[in-house]
């Protein structure tokens, strides 16, 4: 491992990218120091803590030129030897302040989105040529990389998943108990976790739930999450609100997991997909949209099931199969909490990133 690390996210969200960023703080430990956005969510989970921590306010191209200058002041003054960022904003910003810097550190950019244009523009050319490293949280993003930034200023690129932590389990009788107080009782239960936005088909699961209650099933849909779009989640709200439970923001995700016979991941496009790790490390059953990064974690009809991108249809079949098929649903839950273990851990994960850190230095 490097001596010191930034670890740099001014993202003002809470989601896979942003809790990435701090559990990536909390394993390097005191050697690091993380650079977040004052008036972001994710400061909650750094005040009252002992990491370490500055925060920045972004706004405006003034303040993100005095915002480089800070955070060059700051790795001179703290020695920092590796700048780890994880919002794609933030690349201008760690590129000026390794300019800025006199100790010119390395710049490591986790790429957690999917690239779909080229780079070759005088700009990106810039920022590209000033980056070490390029960390893609998939294959599929890798090939991106490889495809959209020229071979000539492109970066080393290495493919780094993202970890789940194993979580706490919770007993028969606590998970009983805690159903009948959300309301769930004897029904089978679909949970989606994810920021409630259009994007990440919530609306996928109420539908594929409804359709299964027209066969005499049931069913309902346990939503957790807080609302990106108060808009939609007031409609969902209203027109399911027979069978849809809504949480609400909570830190206690993979506890609520455990409540669920299946986890379902409906986005339309997602890079990676770590709700569905952290539900296999639950040892829940998952399902999740044919594409993108779910096609990396979920071998289809071994460890879980695919269906066809924003098609709810899709999605009830193979809901009203796992709910037939109980051995099924029990055989698919124990080979992906095996996979998820192997291959997805969180501390294998991060022992990989300090391996790659400490090689920059060689």
């Amino acid at each position: 491992m490097a001596e010191k690390i930034c670890e740099l996210c001014l993202s003002p969200d809470l989601g896979g990218l942003e809790l990435y960023m701090m559990r990536a703080s909390r394993y390097i430990g005191e050697s690091c120091i993380s650079v977040i956005n004052e008036k972001g969510k994710l400061k909650s989970y750094y005040e009252g803590t002992p990491y370490r921590y500055v925060a920045l306010t972004r706004s405006g191209l003034l303040l993100s030129w005095i915002n480089a200058r800070r955070l060059a002041r700051l790795i001179d003054e703290e020695k920092i030897d590796v700048v780890h960022l994880h919002w794609t904003k933030d690349l201008p910003l760690a590129i000026m302040a390794k300019l800025f810097s006199k100790r010119k550190p390395h710049v490591i950019q986790s790429r957690h989105m999917t690239m779909t244009r080229f780079k070759n523009d005088f700009y990106h050319r810039f920022l590209y040529k000033n980056t070490d490293m390029m960390l893609a949280v998939t294959r599929q993003v890798k090939s991106q990389i490889e495809k959209f930034v020229p071979a000539e200023i492109r970066p080393r690129v290495e493919v780094l998943y993202i970890g789940a932590e194993q979580p706490e389990m919770i007993t028969d009788e606590e998970k009983k108990a805690r159903r009948e107080q959300s309301g769930l009782g004897e029904s089978f239960c679909v949970g989606i976790v994810g920021r409630i936005e259009p994007p990440k088909g919530q609306h996928l699961v109420l539908e594929a739930v409804q359709k299964l209650r027209g066969e005499n099933i049931d069913a309902k849909a346990l939503i957790v999450g807080h609302a990106m779009d108060e808009t939609y989640l007031q409609k969902l709200q209203s027109e399911y609100r027979e069978i849809g439970i809504f949480t609400g923001f909570t830190r206690e995700a993979q506890t609520l997991m455990q409540l669920c016979d299946v986890v379902v991941l409906a986005t339309e496009k997602e890079t990676f997909g770590l709700v569905l790790i952290e539900a296999m490390m639950c040892g829940v059953c998952v399902v999740a949209s044919r594409s993108g990064g779910p096609l990396e974690i979920i071998d289809d009809g071994e460890n879980g099931l695919l269906f066809n991108t924003f098609d709810s249809d899709d999605l009830a079949d193979k809901l009203a199969q796992l709910f037939a098929d109980g051995t099924l649903r029990a055989r698919f839950a124990e080979a992906g909490r095996a996979k998820a273990l192997e291959k997805f851990e969180s501390q294998k994960q991060f022992e990989r990133m300090s391996k790659i850190f400490g090689e920059l230095q060689k």
